[in-house]
């Protein structure tokens, strides 16, 4: 690992990124000249400590800004390797190698995964350490430090899901350290590092609710639920953290912080953001920060829209678009999906001639070509879904899980469950979770931790090996993992690679 890339001086990295990162709500994109600032004279005050934590969630955007020439974004890589996504971009070769299970190690998402996530770790460790030196508010200071392990926490939690064994890295590394080229850490050890961090972040005195889009208690309890919920899957099967899991998640759910809009309109009424079922985003602002992901996923050069560009870099593949139940309010015109709409250039209807995703749709955007929709990383109706999931393998259906589900079900006109054996049960609350949350960055993770994946033309769920994507590819245990990136491994010869890769 080269010292710049990651550990060896994140002070750098922090200092150039600083200039324009989050202050406060609004202020999150304030001009700062930092230039005389050294690592050795900068977390001095609490506008320093806070300018820093800000830049904790500045480093959120770098999972939906764009990654190559070709529509390409690191939150895409998640979503091709499920085979319920297409696109309309042929040269889009790390797309597309993902979509037709032929990557390999360069591809160059795998990289930018591992490089942006530990540059971020590395900013977390660096505020973890310096700021309880700092002359503050002991409240506003523990808060900080909270901030900090929580966002190390979410980073390590992608890392380890992604790449299986990695660094483990709780501490700054500089170039003398031993640490900058690290050997990778077992699973196990770095998922008790996340609890642990994800624990700090829940006793830091974080509110309830945050309508300027900062870190409450709401997203460390959800995020602690589900990492929860991984380790009792594949591969730890450590089984006892089902009860973790459905107790973290009952208490998010019984806070009465959180509940499910009325319409689905609401998930792109920008009036919301931040409320109602969103638990935690990714923070965007017309003028300041805008979003490429709506434009990404508007059908490819159709013209309804003043974007200079309509990507088409992910359309939902038909198989899976028509697994959803009949009535299903979520498969209706302008719900989740969308096969037509009247041009703000010409006022005329454009009919696509099949179905594409309308769940992130901007409709400003449509007329100003500047999108600053949120991206949401956890939304109430994965909370319901974990309690249902993980208070079901204790012992049987519930009517609290019912309930959860059922909640779900009904904004969706769908009827209730009820009445079903454990396993039947079990695959309900997965195929909810599929149509729910469907490119949200949530399929693959629940393939690799459950071993299943759904098959949208039986309806039933495959074992992972072996299952055929209705395009063709068929899984193999290669895909249980991604590639470390052959760049790391050249640079870190204490590195391995992933079998397969």
């Amino acid at each position: 690992m080269t010292n710049t890339s990651k550990h060896s001086i994140p002070f750098l990295f922090i200092l150039l990124v600083l200039t324009g990162t989050f202050t406060g709500c609004k202020k999150y994109l304030d001009e700062d000249n930092r230039s005389n600032y050294t690592q050795e004279n900068y977390f001095q005050t609490s506008d320093q400590a806070q300018a820093a934590i800000n830049n904790l969630y500045a480093s959120l955007r770098t999972i939906t800004d764009g990654t190559g020439t070709y529509g390409e974004s690191p939150y895409m890589m998640l979503e091709f390797p499920t085979g319920l996504a297409n696109t309309e971009v042929g040269q889009s070769q790390y797309n597309n190698t993902l979509r037709t299970l032929s990557a390999n190690a360069d591809n160059n998402y795998f990289y930018v995964w591992w490089a942006n996530s530990y540059n971020a770790i590395a900013n977390a460790n660096l505020a973890i350490e310096r700021i309880p030196a700092i002359n503050m508010d002991a409240t506003l200071k523990k808060r900080m430090l909270g901030e900090a392990a929580f966002f190390r926490a979410f980073y390590y939690f992608h890392l380890v899901r992604i790449y299986g064994d990695v660094p483990l890295l709780l501490k700054s590394v500089n170039a003398s350290s031993p640490e900058l080229y690290p050997e990778r850490a077992p699973q196990a050890s770095v998922y008790d590092a996340i609890v642990s961090d994800l624990t700090t972040a829940e006793a830091s005195g974080l509110p309830t609710a945050d309508v300027s889009g900062k870190l409450n208690i709401g997203a460390v309890k959800s995020l602690l639920a589900s990492v929860y919920l991984t380790m009792a899957g594949y591969p730890l099967q450590k089984t006892e953290n089902y009860q973790k899991a459905a107790d973290k998640a009952n208490e998010v759910i019984t806070s009465g912080a959180y509940r499910l809009f009325t319409t689905y309109a609401d998930l792109r009424n920008k009036a919301n953001k931040n409320l109602g079922e969103f638990i935690f985003q990714n923070q965007y602002q017309v003028g300041i920060n805008t979003s490429g992901v709506d434009q990404a996923f508007l059908p490819r050069s159709r013209k309804i829209t003043k974007f200079s560009d309509e990507v088409g870099a992910v359309t939902p593949a038909p198989e899976f678009y028509n697994s959803y139940e009949a009535g299903d309010l979520r498969a209706k015109e302008q719900q989740f999906y969308f096969s037509s709409y009247v041009s703000v250039l010409t006022g005329q209807t454009v009919s696509f001639g099949s179905q594409y995703i309308f769940k992130f749709f901007d409709t400003e955007a449509a007329s100003t070509a500047q999108s600053d929709l949120n991206w949401t990383f956890i939304r109430y109706p994965e909370v319901l879904l974990i309690y249902a999931e993980a208070s079901n393998e204790l012992g049987g259906p519930t009517q609290a899980a019912y309930n959860a589900v059922n909640l779900i079900r009904t904004r969706a006109q769908l009827p209730n469950l009820s009445g079903l054996a454990q396993g039947t049960f079990r695959e309900a609350i997965w195929r909810e979770k599929y149509h729910e949350l469907a490119y949200e960055n949530k399929v693959w993770f629940d393939m690799v931790r459950t071993r299943k994946v759904y098959n949208p033309v039986s309806g039933q769920f495959d074992n992972f090996t072996g299952h055929a994507f209705p395009t063709g590819p068929v899984l193999t245990d290669k895909y249980l993992l991604f590639a470390i990136p052959s760049r790391e491994i050249n640079n870190n010869k204490k590195l391995t690679q992933n079998p397969g890769w």
